[in-house]
C-alpha cells in the first residue's frame, strides 16, 4: 500500500512522522511524495493556536479532496477535538498521542515473524519522499512537559514529560546517519527536561551523542530558559553542536510573564543570554513571543518590546495570542481586542525582523559552512542551492553541481529578508559552520 504522510506544527511532530515512516516501510509498505498518489494517508495535527488547527482540518479535507481512500488523523488537534476529526470528510480513524507510537502497527496487521535487523536496517536509512525529503534528522527524546504555562494547551494535549532511554536515542540518530544524515536535531515538548525521570539530564544525553557517534552536526531544537546554567554552555566546546539556541522568551515583562506562569524574569532570560555569549559571542539566539496576551496593557507591551530590542535576537517567531480550551489563560480577565492582538504582532515581528537582519549583516564577507537542503533547477549561474549555516542562516548560492545534502563553505556576499546570498569557496567546509574572515 502507498502511505502519505504529512504533518502540522511542530519538528516534535516531524520527528514522529518520520518515525512513522519506518514502521511503515518494515511492514512492506511504500511511501508516497504526494496525497493524490496514495491509498492511506496520515496527518500528524497541531493545535498550539487557532490557526494550526484551522490548518490541520484544511490538510485532512485536501487529502479527502485528492481521492484519498483511508485518512487517519493524529496529534494534538485530533486527540483534544476527537469528535470533529472523525466528523471531517474521509476520516476512518482517529489515534490519540497516547496510542500513535504503534500507528502504523495498529493500523495494519503486522507480518507474522518481525523483521530482522537485517530487513529493517536498509529500510530505516530512507529519508520521506517530496516535501519532507530533509537532509536534517529530528530525533524525539522525550514527550510531554511538566509545566503550566497558562497558554499552552500542549500539556492537555501530550500528558506529562516523559524521556525516551539514551540507548534508544543513539540508536535513532545511528540510524539518521547511516541514511545519509548530516545534522541532528535532538527535538521533544519540554527537551530541558529530559532524563529528569531516569536520573540523568540533557547535558549528559549530548555528551553522549557527540562521544558516541560521529555526527557532523548536531543542533537543539527549543530549550525553556529556566533548565539551563551556565554550565551547559561548555557543551559548544565540540564544534559539531551547532552555535544556535532556541530559547522562548514569550513576553520581555516581568508581570506578564507571571501571569503565562512562565518560570523565569526578564532579569534571569537576560543573565542567561549574557552567559551564552560569552561563551558564544557570535551564536544565532532565537525567540518566541506572544502578542497580547491576556491581560497585557499599552505599559506592559512597551515594557516587552524593550526587551525584546535589547535582547538583540538574531530572529524568531511572534505568535498572535490564541484562547486556547482548557487553559488558564482562556479563563482570564482583560482578554485583548484581535485587532490589537495583531497590531501588537506586527510590531514586535518587525522589531524582531530588524534586529534578524542586523544580526545577518555581521556576516556579509565572511565564509560560514553551510548544509544544502534544496535544489532549485538549472540557471544561467549554475544549480541554485538553498540551505542552513551553522547558526541557522539561510543562504543560497550557485553551485555547478546538485549538492544537496552536501556540506560547503560559502562566502557571504550579500543580506536580505529572504537569508543570505553567497558563493562556494574551494576550500573544504568547517565543521561548526564559523569559518574564516573574508
Amino acid at each position: 500500500m502507498r502511505v502519505y504522510l504529512d504533518t502540522v506544527g511542530c519538528r516534535l511532530n516531524q520527528a514522529e512522522i518520520e518515525v512513522m515512516a519506518r514502521q511503515f516501510r518494515a511492514d512492506g509498505h511504500v511511501m508516497a511524495a504526494s496525497a493524490a498518489s496514495a491509498d492511506l494517508a496520515v496527518i500528524n495535527t497541531c493545535a498550539v493556536t487557532n490557526d494550526a488547527a484551522s490548518e490541520s482540518r484544511r490538510r485532512i479535507r485536501h487529502m479527502a479532496r485528492a481521492g484519498v481512500e483511508e485518512i487517519v488523523v493524529t496529534g494534538c488537534w485530533a486527540t483534544l477535538q476527537p469528535q470533529a476529526a472523525a466528523a471531517l470528510p474521509g476520516v476512518t480513524r482517529v489515534v490519540a498521542n497516547d496510542r500513535k507510537e504503534d500507528l502504523a502497527g495498529s493500523t495494519f496487521a503486522r507480518r507474522s515473524a518481525p523483521p530482522s535487523e537485517f530487513e529493517l536496517e536498509p529500510l530505516a536509512r530512507q529519508p520521506l519522499p517530496g516535501l519532507h525529503h530533509r537532509t536534517r534528522a529530528f530525533i524525539k527524546i522525550q514527550d510531554g512537559c511538566n509545566n503550566h504555562c497558562t497558554f499552552c494547551v500542549t500539556t492537555i494535549a501530550r500528558g506529562e514529560a516523559r524521556s525516551r532511554t539514551q540507548l534508544e536515542v543513539l540508536a535513532d540518530i545511528r540510524f539518521a546517519l547511516a541514511g545519509g544524515a548530516r545534522e541532528i536535531v535532538l527535538t521533544g515538548v519540554h527537551l530541558g527536561s529530559w532524563g529528569l525521570d531516569l536520573g540523568s539530564n540533557l547535558r549528559r544525553l549530548v555528551a553522549a551523542v557527540l562521544l558516541e557517534t560521529d555526527v557532523p552536526r548536531l543542533r537543539l531544537s527549543s530549550l525553556e530558559p529556566w533548565d539551563l546554567d551556565a554550565e551547559f554552555f561548555a557543551l559548544w566546546e565540540d564544534p559539531r553542536l551547532m552555535p544556535h539556541l532556541h530559547l522562548p522568551l514569550q513576553s520581555g515583562c516581568a508581570a506578564t510573564l507571571k501571569r503565562m506562569r512562565r518560570q523565569t524574569t526578564p532579569a534571569s532570560f537576560r543573565a542567561l543570554v549574557s552567559a551564552a555569549r560569552r561563551v558564544m559571542p557570535e551564536a544565532a539566539i532565537t525567540t518566541d513571543i506572544i502578542a497580547g496576551f491576556p491581560g497585557e496593557t499599552q505599559a506592559e507591551f512597551a515594557e516587552s518590546l524593550n526587551f525584546v530590542r535589547e535582547m538583540g535576537f538574531a530572529g524568531g517567531h511572534v505568535f498572535t495570542y490564541s484562547q486556547r480550551p482548557g487553559t488558564g489563560a482562556a479563563r482570564m480577565r482583560g482578554q485583548i481586542r484581535p485587532e490589537l492582538r495583531k497590531e501588537r504582532n506586527h510590531v514586535l515581528h518587525q522589531t524582531l525582523e530588524a534586529s534578524a537582519e542586523s544580526y545577518r549583516k555581521r556576516f556579509v564577507g565572511r565564509r560560514l559552512s553551510v548544509l544544502w537542503e534544496s535544489t532549485s533547477e538549472l540557471g544561467d549561474s549554475g544549480w541554485q542551492m538553498q540551505g542552513l549555516s551553522g547558526n541557522y542562516l539561510r543562504v543560497s548560492a550557485p553551485a555547478p553541481s546538485p549538492r544537496w545534502n552536501e556540506i560547503d563553505e560559502v562566502e557571504l556576499i550579500e543580506s536580505g529578508p529572504a537569508g543570505m546570498q553567497g558563493v562556494l569557496c574551494p576550500e573544504p567546509a568547517e565543521a561548526r559552520g564559523f569559518g574564516s574572515e573574508g
